[in-house]
């Protein structure tokens, strides 16, 4: 990223507003650079404590919680968070060239791996920022609602045109939780940076992809335009485990210095809504009317596990280097942020993306495995949390998975080392990939015609939805 980039008009800049070592944030660096020809060796560190490996439990969270509110906002600065500024760094970043087609909607590194096999922008439907809460509490979420009310408040008073979802969420964001408030951003309609960017740049009928998150998750109306989750199912849990009464999130609570007793969420029933990372309807509304009005067809792909997409990309990726005559029997298993596009092109590797550590998402990535032709190599880059679950993989998990490797079976030791409470930087996966043999030329750039209908042959049995 580049920090001194800011457009014109008041309000934040994009580089302080988006939440430094969000998954979002991590894959918009991630392929920016893949399009400019780079790595990701000079991705900053979040400020993340990796260094406290052998100390108490209570230090490293504090340690945590000092780096975190380092980078977050302030509650007076959420007054100054401006979306549309936001959306125009956001499309500042990407090179100034013309685009065979874009790749818009929810966090998820196929995305990514997807837009970059295209040669082509990711572009996110939301933003996440972190804000201070000062006196916070990882087991109160009731007060954790109040003071996100306040901040979403001044954040909607500038920004009509946006959705803010709060997440309170102990079993994935850890003492953080206690720390700062998170609030999803996202788009009502298509911000007017992203309309001008897609008309200048993208080629005549150039085809737009929409990818959804579908997940549902209990939300509380917390008033217009904002809303509120107790628990993610980025945690690995169920909304279940969110209940008072459970003993999984007592567990949690113990691991991140919280109380079980003391949790009381604002409303003991809420419907089922689309969680943090799904897409506003407004926005792919928007989306579809921009581009029917100018000739761009809009596929649209849902997925209600984020595996499904991790294992569509992945096949995708095999054939795609097959036919190219590489062997595509390279794999390499990213997790979270550990991740970089430009290394897996160069090494000629297919790539797995798991959202997490949670044994749910490792369970998936062995099923696929088990499923698919054997790879001759497999990489195992496991990203820890920062913290103790009952919801995490083992070690022993993450081992299984490399052990589908017929005569390469690797688990990176440097992040292995401290799992799962000791974090490496985000550029540990560019160290690891940097040293996978080259395998140059790259293959000419996939067609989107080819992507979408072998997605769509494979939608059935990955469990996705392509209209």
């Amino acid at each position: 990223m580049r920090p001194d980039l800011t457009a014109d008009g008041a309000g934040l800049a994009g580089d302080r507003v988006l939440a430094a070592g969000s998954t979002g944030r991590i894959l918009l660096a991630a392929a920016v650079r893949a399009l400019r020809g780079q790595d990701c060796a000079d991705l900053r560190d979040p400020g993340t404590p990796s260094r406290f490996t052998g100390v108490p439990e209570p230090v490293r969270r504090a340690a945590a919680v000092r780096a975190a509110n380092r980078v977050a906002l302030t509650p007076d600065q959420a007054a100054e968070v401006d979306a549309a500024r936001v959306a125009r760094w956001i499309v500042d970043q990407y090179p100034r060239r013309c685009y065979p087609g874009a790749v818009l909607g929810s966090p998820h590194g196929a995305a990514v791996h997807l837009a970059v096999a295209l040669g082509v922008p990711w572009l996110p439907a939301a933003f996440e920022s972190t804000v201070h809460w000062r006196g916070g509490a990882v087991d109160r979420p009731g007060p954790a609602l109040d003071h996100g009310a306040a901040l979403a408040a001044r954040l909607l008073a500038g920004n009509p045109d946006v959705h803010v979802r709060q997440v309170h969420c102990p079993a994935s964001r850890g003492p953080l939780a206690g720390a700062t408030v998170s609030l999803t951003v996202r788009w009502r309609s298509l911000p007017t940076a992203y309309a001008r960017f897609l008309a200048d740049r993208l080629a005549p009928d150039a085809p737009v992809l929409l990818l959804r998150d579908a997940r549902t998750w209990p939300v509380y109306d917390a008033g217009p335009g904002h809303s509120f989750q107790a628990g993610s199912p980025a945690s690995g849990l169920d909304p279940v485990d969110f209940h008072p009464d459970s003993h999984t999130l007592r567990q949690v609570l113990r691991s991140v210095g919280g109380d079980g007793a003391r949790w009381e969420p604002p409303q003991a029933v809420c419907p089922q809504g689309y969680a943090e990372h799904g897409v506003e309807p407004g926005f792919e509304l928007a989306v579809r009317d921009w581009a029917g009005r100018r000739g761009h067809r809009v596929h649209r792909v849902l997925f209600c596990q984020p595996e499904a997409l991790s294992a569509a990309v992945a096949d995708l990726y095999r054939g795609w280097l097959r036919r190219a005559g590489k062997t595509g029997d390279r794999l390499v298993v990213e997790c979270g942020g550990l991740l970089d596009p430009w290394q897996v092109l160069r090494a000629g590797l297919v790539p797995y993306w798991c959202e997490n550590a949670a044994r749910r998402s490792v369970d998936a990535a062995e099923w696929w495995l088990a499923g698919s032709e054997p790879f001759s190599s497999v990489d195992v880059l496991p990203e820890s949390p920062g913290m103790r679950s009952p919801a995490l993989a083992g070690l022993p998990q993450w081992l299984a998975v490399a052990a589908f490797g017929r005569r390469r079976r690797a688990l990176d030791r440097t992040a292995a080392r401290g799992y799962p409470v000791a974090s490496v930087p985000t550029r540990r996966a560019t160290e690891v990939l940097r040293a996978q043999p080259c395998d140059l030329p790259a293959p000419p750039p996939l067609l989107a015609a080819t992507a979408i209908e072998a997605i769509r042959v494979g939608a059935a049995h990955q469990g996705l939805v392509v209209c």
